[in-house]
């Protein structure tokens, strides 16, 4: 028996079955609302059967056993083999019920040992789950579980009263406790949470300025969002990021706003490049976008206006003034503000090129206003709102004769009365006080009041008084002195003209609009032969044409005076002329129109002076015609006598030629004074031939340009002989670098000669005569004096004029051509010739010769 028990493994298996059960017996924990099942329990009951099992097979292994024992033994023997069977079977029931009895006792107390075992771990997850509910239900935050999308949603935690969140289902009306840009965000976050499975981070913010994170997470199927009050640096790096947030928005809107508005803006960094411009910039630029402008650093102002910005502005004195620059093309002026800071600047132009030519007009307008009342005889004044004189003109300061000083200090409009009633220059009254109060009243008037003001010195004033829309009024000061005079004296006056009228001697009509005659004097009744019941007022132009067709009745007469007084065109032209009557009378007459449509008819008698006139100019074409006569005649002559004077001077140099033949010393010297004679006579030839085709006007001008250096050399070689023989010195002062002019070289060369030999024939032998020459800009200015007698008065006024020559002082007596042709060529280039001259002390002829233009023929050369 005991190796029957020995061999048993009752003891084993069921030590290893209760540590095999102990290695998977767990307790598994669901989440709220699920079943917990004791899986170790039904482990252990398998295991029991198939114990009960093995303890069948274990008594069936002992029978034969039991049987091989009872063959060595003698008590063997006396059991038979089917009671052997049933002793087997019956001992294999009862150690299999033994063993059952022992492993349910070792079951229940390994069961006990679980109960305790799941007792302590469902305790300690009661503690756990106690622990993250007090967690979650911490006053600074709240949780949001929903386990489905139609599910309503679980409320954990709760947050501070102070954030303003309700405690109750309410909170999920976000939109009643958050700001709405957060409200918002939130819900748009929560529908892509539930909807999408996207988390989220953010930020919000209760209508009590508290800071809120919340986050929003998916985890075992449900969507959990969790708000947190923050604190201290998690509270401030929230307030900074939602300030951030809100910077940022605001400089995205700002940015957005300076690109729709018209106005440049730029920022820049500390080096003062672009960082950043708007549309306007970079239109102003023409640049193809903002970008490219800063990309290529398209500047809006100038060089110099940019550094005057940079010198002079600093971070607590921004730069602000006007300054111009050339947007597409065109000159305009932006008041341009900058401002400065650690990290760079920024500026704004604003185009005033309107605004300042407005404010000029208006300045020119105020200004020409201001004028026009200060020439205004009309005393004028203006107060403000104030009742302070602002404004008076000069016919307000000579009215009321006031000091300029006072009327500086813009004294009070109460104070200025004051000042003219103590001055005793305002009417007196009865009561001051009251009349200085009804005058004052036009600041509180609508209308404008007027009045009429008796002065102390006789004068009368009518005083308009007008009060101004913005506060002040405006005081005119009409004298009617004068006018109240011209009224009394305006009848006198119409009896005056009356008479003066009826004893003209030229005759005078008016007619009305209506061309009826209103009046007419006697000297028209008698130049016009008629009656004066004919030109009695009152009768029409047309009676009074007929009236006067004896006398003349052509169309230029009568007829034409009854178109312009009868015309009803807006602008009536005067008009005058001459009409000859058949008897022979001669009248000037003149159409005049007066005020109210009246119209003037004045005829003068110009009979004598016609006569006289036509008897003068019958004379005066006379002597034309003599003069044209003497012309041609002298112009003739003097072609006639140029060519034998050329040949007598021809011969007698001929006769000069040692090849000729000697000569003796009386024939030289016959020679000598023929030549000289005819000399002069072919100059006073050429100088009458110069002057005849000037008088003729067909002499033109050869203009070409001259140095003036070359032309003041060959004047003096050429006068050097009659220098010399009249025992005279010339000195010649010209600048250094003389240039040239544009002149006809013959003419200019023959007015220097003229001079100097009218000069070298009237100063004293052995004086010197002076030719100073010079420039003043285009014009070549040059003059001849000399040290004679000097020309009296009374030939001074006649000293151009032609054969106009006196020989008193001359070594020479001329024709008295040379200062005319003089006067003449200088007329010719649009010069000027002018002479000084006192007797006993010189003359002094000076020239200006402008410089002309070369023809296109001769530029083109």
């Amino acid at each position: 028996m005991s190796e029957g028990k020995d061999s048993l493994p009752e003891p084993a298996m069921p030590r290893a079955a209760i540590a095999r059960r102990r290695q998977v017996s767990a307790y598994i924990f669901l989440p709220r609302g699920t079943r917990r099942t004791n899986v170790g329990l039904s482990a252990s009951l398998a295991r029991l059967l198939r114990l009960s099992v093995f303890g069948g097979i274990a008594a069936g292994f002992a029978g034969p056993v039991l049987a091989q024992s009872s063959v060595a033994t003698p008590a063997a023997r006396l059991f038979t083999s089917s009671e052997m069977a049933v002793f087997s079977v019956i001992i294999g029931v009862i150690s299999a019920a033994l063993l059952s009895t022992v492993w349910m006792i070792r079951q229940r107390g390994n069961i006990e040992n679980e109960s305790r075992e799941i007792r302590t771990a469902l305790s300690d997850a009661n503690q756990r789950i106690s622990q993250y509910q007090a967690l979650i239900a911490d006053k600074n935050r709240r949780i949001i579980i929903w386990d489905s999308q139609n599910a309503r949603p679980e409320l954990l935690g709760q947050l501070p009263v102070e954030t303003g969140a309700p405690q109750d289902s309410e909170f999920l009306a976000f939109g009643r406790w958050l700001k709405s840009w957060s409200a918002g965000d939130l819900e748009k976050a929560i529908d892509k949470l539930r909807g999408n499975g996207q988390s989220f981070d953010m930020v919000v913010e209760t209508n009590r300025d508290e800071i809120l994170e919340a986050q929003g997470r998916i985890s075992g199927g449900r969507a959990f969002v969790r708000f947190i009050a923050l604190n201290n640096l998690r509270a401030e790096l929230a307030e900074l990021k939602i300030e951030r947030d809100r910077l940022m928005t605001s400089i995205s809107v700002f940015q957005n706003l300076l690109d729709a508005i018209d106005l440049p803006v730029w920022r820049r960094d500390v080096e003062g490049k672009l960082t950043w411009v708007n549309q306007a910039y970079g239109e102003a630029v023409e640049a193809v976008s903002p970008d490219e402008a800063v990309r290529e650093g398209r500047e809006f102002l100038t060089t110099v206006a940019r550094e005057r910005i940079r010198a002079s502005t600093t971070p607590e004195s921004p730069f602000h003034d006007k300054i111009s620059t050339v947007v597409h093309g065109n000159r305009t002026f932006f008041d341009v503000v900058d401002v400065k800071s650690s990290n760079g600047s920024a500026g704004i132009a604003v185009d005033v090129s309107e605004a300042e030519a407005v404010r000029a007009e208006l300045e020119r307008t105020l200004k020409s206003h201001a004028e026009t009342l200060d020439h205004l005889a009309t005393p004028v004044a203006i107060f403000d709102g104030d009742r302070r004189l602002q404004f008076y003109n000069q016919a307000f300061v000579q009215l009321w004769e006031l000091d300029i000083a006072f009327l500086e200090k813009k004294p009070d409009n109460s104070e200025l009365l004051e000042r003219l009633r103590s001055a005793k220059k305002l009417p007196e009254q009865l009561n001051w006080k009251t009349w200085k109060d009804g005058v004052l009243s036009v600041y509180r008037a609508l209308d404008t009041q007027s009045d009429l003001w008796h002065l102390p010195n006789g004068q009368i004033l009518r005083v308009f008084a007008t009060a101004h829309p913005q506060g002040g009024a405006t005081w005119v000061f009409e004298n009617l002195t004068e006018q109240v005079d011209l009224e009394t004296r305006y009848n006198t006056l119409v009896k005056v003209q009356g008479e003066t009228i009826d004893h003209l001697s030229e005759g005078v009509a008016v007619f009305g609009p209506d061309g009826r005659i209103r009046l007419s004097n006697p000297a028209f009744r008698i130049l016009w032969n008629i009656t004066e019941a004919q030109a009695k007022p009152g009768t029409h132009i047309q009676a009074l044409a007929e009236a006067c067709a004896p006398s003349y009745d052509r169309p230029d007469g009568w007829k034409r005076f009854a178109e312009q007084i009868t015309s009803f065109d807006d602008e009536r032209p005067s008009s005058q002329g001459t009409l000859e009557l058949y008897s022979n009378l001669v009248l000037d007459y003149a159409v005049i129109p007066l005020p109210n449509a009246q119209t003037m008819l004045t005829f003068v008698n110009k009979t004598d002076s016609v006569r006289a006139e036509r008897a003068l100019t019958e004379k005066n074409e006379a002597l034309l015609k003599a003069d044209e006569l003497k012309n041609d005649f002298v112009q003739h002559v003097s072609y006639e006598l140029r060519s034998p004077l050329t040949n007598i001077i021809g011969f007698t140099d001929l006769l000069k030629t040692p090849g000729i033949g000697p000569l003796n010393d009386r024939q030289a010297e016959y020679i000598d004074h023929i030549s000289t004679s005819s000399s002069v006579l072919l100059t006073l030839v050429n100088d009458i031939l110069d002057l005849a085709t000037v008088d003729a006007g067909i002499m033109r001008l050869n203009y070409s340009e001259i140095a003036l250096d070359d032309l003041l050399d060959e004047v003096s070689m050429q006068i050097a002989d009659r220098l010399q023989e009249s025992g005279v010195t010339l000195e010649i002062t010209v600048p250094a670098h003389l240039g040239s002019v544009i002149a006809d070289q013959q003419r200019l060369k023959q007015i220097l000669l003229k001079l100097l030999t009218n000069a070298a024939n009237f100063a004293p032998e052995g004086s010197t005569i002076e030719l100073r020459c010079g420039r003043e800009g285009t014009d070549f200015v040059f003059s001849v004096a000399d040290k004679g007698p000097g020309i009296p008065e009374e030939i001074m006024r006649t000293v151009f004029n032609r054969f106009a020559s006196s020989g008193k002082g001359g070594k020479r007596s001329g024709a008295g051509l040379g200062l005319s042709i003089v006067e003449s060529f200088v007329s010719l280039h649009d010069g000027q010739v002018s002479i000084e001259s006192q007797p006993g002390k010189g003359t002094t002829v000076t020239c200006r010769i402008p410089s002309a233009e070369l023809p296109h023929s001769v530029a083109a050369e």
